[in-house]
């Protein structure tokens, strides 16, 4: 008579799992539906662009271009203004630091300093 004693035992053991694994995932369901429900709640007041508005990095704008009147021919310097090309007939600054030397300054509307002393 082992065995229905046995077959019982297995049967009282499978029920109580059962159970346990029932509450369990219930519980489990309702944590996970608390934690989307949160996280739609942060998600949507984002506003009218969208809910990627705020994943995007902003955007990054040049300031607007305005008129060079005065351009210094030193290491930093990367491009000739026009006025100094029309002025000089020189297109770089390595002809322009040649001749007028380094740190020279150009401003537009007025004489242009005097060449270097060879």
């Amino acid at each position: 008579m082992p065995r229905p004693a046995q077959q019982t035992i297995e049967a009282i053991i499978r029920d109580a799992a059962d159970r346990v694994v029932a509450k369990v995932s219930a519980a489990i369901a309702q944590q996970v539906g608390a934690m989307v429900q949160a996280g739609l709640e942060r998600e949507l007041p984002r506003g009218a662009h969208g809910p990627r508005a705020r994943l995007l990095r902003p955007v990054r704008r040049r300031p607007p271009r305005t008129e060079i009147t005065r351009w210094v021919a030193d290491n930093r310097a990367r491009r000739v203004p026009t006025f100094v090309i029309q002025a000089t007939g020189l297109d770089t600054k390595k002809k322009i630091v040649a001749r007028y030397g380094p740190n020279v300054a150009f401003e537009k509307g007025k004489a242009l300093p005097k060449p270097k002393a060879a």
